[in-house]
């Protein structure tokens, strides 16, 4: 048995209709008036956010109206009425389209069409819950939970022990330790249910029970064995965990009578088996209006809407322009635009005024042509010969020697200007022939005066008496 699931607590106000017979639809089982509720409830959550998605298309108009309309910041009159009759004809439009878009919904609920091609109908369903059973079916020993907890047994009988405890979808076991190897006992789940036991006067766990429907010993000589957690979440979990295994609560019969319906509910697993169809049923309906609504959805906010107001403003606008009343008024510039458009037609006229007095000074200035270059063509300039031409300084022979004579030794003659090169006093010589110069005058390299050579001395004279 599968454990119960939301849909079956969505099911409970109709428990009375599943097994009413009505043939006013084919195609479908016996208890359709539970699938109709459930689909129409679900078809009116959508209106919710198709008219969310309304909202937001509108506020998204309006501000891409604003970004427009601020192109003409530079007339705030007419940029107001325009921003102000696009977006009244945009509202009105949206009144329209969230019109429409309920208009929609409730086409979807007058009528559940069964017979629509992608509708999975009844055979199909129930095939789809077999093969979901035989799925849950196939892992038998599929551990469920694992954890601690305390068996309460008389003091005469051993007392409360702490076990390790394992469940699986077929059984409850428990063990000396974690390690599972040392194996106390193993309980099956057929026919077994669950019960609330109150906390005893000196006890601090929450308990509850476990015991055969068929009131046949659960443990040993225990016609139910009594579970304890530390807190009451451990217990609501555990109790969780045996539902997935399938064992359920007990049913109070006291307590159903007095409650309403929705604590009543039963834990057969044919009903089970009918919600399970039930729930592959809805699932496929509402696959199909959801397919529908959003294929809708945007082709009428875009009819209703962005189009209609796209044709508004190419047709109408201007019309409602002119009807607005006085257009010289619309058509005020604003006072920023005003000294603006005053202080560029003042550069206009500064620039225009510039290049007036520019032309006047290229049209009315003189100016006389450069004087062809001075023809020298006539002069004659000497060549100067090659520099192979020129002797080498040490071809110059040197000067010869004075003839010796006797007396005192002239000054030295004072250095010349023209050669700088010997700064110090020349050595003194004697006067002698000049050299002689082979070369002409006109050779500015030869002609260079050439350093005196210092006149050789003659011997004395022997006195007189010494043979020579």
């Amino acid at each position: 048995m599968t454990p119960p699931t939301p849909w079956l607590l969505l099911l409970l106000p109709y428990r009375d209709k599943l097994h009413l017979p009505r043939c006013s639809r084919t195609g479908l089982f016996t208890p359709d008036l539970a699938f109709e509720a459930i689909v129409k409830k679900q078809i009116i959550k959508l209106k919710e956010p198709c008219l969310k998605c309304v909202d937001l298309v509108l506020s998204e108009l309006t501000s891409l109206v604003k970004k427009c309309t601020g192109k003409l910041g530079s007339y705030p009159k007419l940029r107001e009425e325009t921003e102000r009759i696009v977006t009244t004809y945009v509202r009105e439009r949206d009144i329209k389209t969230k019109d429409q878009v309920l208009l929609l919904i409730d086409i979807e609920l007058s009528y559940i069409n069964t017979n629509h091609e992608d509708f999975i109908g009844f055979a199909n369903a129930q095939q789809r819950t077999t093969a979901i059973n035989n799925k849950k079916r196939v892992m038998p020993n599929q551990v469920i939970r694992r954890g601690w907890l305390t068996i309460n047994i008389s003091i005469m009988k051993g007392g409360s022990k702490d076990y390790w405890f394992v469940l699986t979808a077929e059984s409850l076991s428990w063990y000396k330790d974690e390690e599972e190897k040392e194996k106390k006992y193993m309980l099956p789940l057929d026919n077994l249910k669950l019960r609330d036991v109150e906390k005893g006067f000196m006890s601090t766990k929450h308990t509850f029970a476990i015991f055969n429907t068929e009131s046949r010993n659960v443990y040993k000589d225990l016609r139910q064995i009594e579970l304890a957690c530390d807190t009451q979440e451990d217990v609501d979990s555990w109790k969780a965990s045996f539902l997935r295994a399938g064992v359920y609560p007990e049913k109070d019969q006291v307590d159903s009578e007095d409650t309403g319906p929705a604590e009543s509910f039963s834990m057969d697993p044919q009903l089970e088996r009918q919600v399970e169809t039930i729930r592959n049923l809805v699932d496929s309906y509402i696959g199909i209006v959801n397919k529908s609504i959003r294929d809708l959805m945007p082709k009428t906010i875009m009819h209703l809407m962005i189009n209609s107001a796209k044709d508004f403003i190419h047709s109408e606008l201007l019309a409602y322009l002119y009807s607005c009343g006085d257009q010289g008024s619309l058509m005020e510039e604003s006072t920023d635009q005003a000294q603006r458009r005053d202080e560029m037609l003042r550069m206009y006229h500064a620039l225009k005024e510039a290049l007036l007095i520019i032309g006047d000074i290229s049209t009315t200035t003189v100016s006389a042509p450069v004087p062809p270059p001075v023809d020298d063509t006539w002069r004659t300039k000497e060549p100067s010969p090659p520099p192979q031409a020129r002797p080498a300084p040490a071809a110059v022979p040197p000067p010869s020697r004075p003839p010796a004579a006797r007396g005192p030794t002239a000054a030295p003659p004072p250095s010349s200007p023209q050669n700088p090169a010997f700064g110090a006093p020349l050595i003194p010589s004697r006067p002698g022939p000049p050299p002689v110069n082979t070369y002409s005058a006109a050779d500015p390299v030869v002609n260079v005066p050439l350093i005196p050579s210092r006149p050789a001395r003659v011997p004395p004279a022997l006195p007189p008496g010494i043979p020579r």
